[in-house]
């Protein structure tokens, strides 16, 4: 656990001048309150640039190491763009929940000022989780690569009928699953749609591929965590579509024959933590007791 926890140096030490301010600009007052917070920021020295998470020149300059923090404000999706784009420059994410469960958000929107206070005076720690490095092959030839926080999946399209999913874990074979799909999760993402299939919930500082059958038809049904640093390989065999998703993204086809292979990234996403680092499992049953309205988190 200590290895995914960094704790906050003194502000003479960990220089914070340079705030980006993403929204999810289809959540109510989400651009309004991205603003508020970068006028509040900028009154205190800071440089602070609000813009929409999907905004190409935010992600060139996140790119181009141009910020020493991301604040973002929107539900779990947002986190999990924010976590994409940001872990490759080692750039420390600060959530505020504006969705409905708000897994990986820190900040409650009544409370974003006192925690900002906070932040500005160093009292705060680093939570690093892994990625999921995906990539996706065809006639031996990579087509794509990924980077997942919570999860890749390899499901059914359109066409309510199984695929057959070859397994293999580091070159040797685990099981051939019919199903509706298969979930290759990340700990951070046993909580999101693996749990929803039955998978069990991993402490996030852990580094582990969770393997979790959907739907499987008369075929091993069962959760499997694979040893830190494992590889999965799934060959896909159907006659009819296919498809990888990659954090619940649009999701690409794939053809019979193709292998999506998984590992660990390279790469971790860095979270801003104000509360103890028991929090995760304080907040576990208050989060599994909530029922999301209609519409999943922005």
């Amino acid at each position: 656990m200590a290895d995914a926890i960094i704790p906050a140096m003194p502000s003479s030490d960990r220089e914070l001048r340079r705030v980006a301010v993403a929204a999810y600009p289809r959540v109510e007052q989400a651009m309004h309150l991205a603003m508020t917070i970068a006028g509040f920021l900028q009154q205190r020295g800071l440089e602070a640039s609000p813009a929409a998470i999907h905004e190409e020149d935010l992600r060139r300059r996140v790119q181009a190491c141009e910020f020493d923090l991301l604040i973002a404000l929107g539900g779990d999706g947002t986190m999990l763009r924010a976590g994409q784009l940001c872990a490759p420059c080692n750039v420390p994410i600060l959530g505020i929940n504006l969705g409905q469960i708000g897994f990986l958000a820190e900040v409650e929107p009544s409370h974003w000022q006192a925690t900002l206070e906070r932040l500005l005076k160093g009292d705060y720690w680093l939570e690093r989780r892994m990625m999921l490095h995906t990539a996706l092959e065809r006639e031996r030839q990579v087509i794509g690569t990924w980077e997942a926080l919570n999860e890749c999946v390899i499901g059914r399209g359109s066409t309510v009928r199984l695929i057959r999913l070859q397994t293999e874990v580091d070159g040797r074979h685990l099981a051939t699953y019919a199903a509706d799909g298969l979930i290759l999760a990340t700990p951070t993402g046993s909580t999101a749609y693996a749990l929803a299939a039955g998978g069990p919930i991993l402490p996030p500082e852990l580094r582990n591929i969770l393997i979790v059958p959907v739907a499987p038809h008369l075929s091993v049904d069962r959760a499997v965590v694979l040893h830190e640093g494992s590889s999965v390989r799934v060959t896909v065999h159907t006659d009819h579509q296919a498809v990888l998703s990659i954090d619940g993204q649009t999701p690409v086809d794939v053809l019979d024959q193709d292998c999506v292979e998984a590992r660990v990234g390279e790469h971790n996403a860095t979270f801003v933590r104000f509360q103890d680092p028991g929090y995760f499992y304080r907040n576990l049953t208050s989060r599994l007791a909530q029922n999301s309205a209609p519409g999943a988190d922005a």
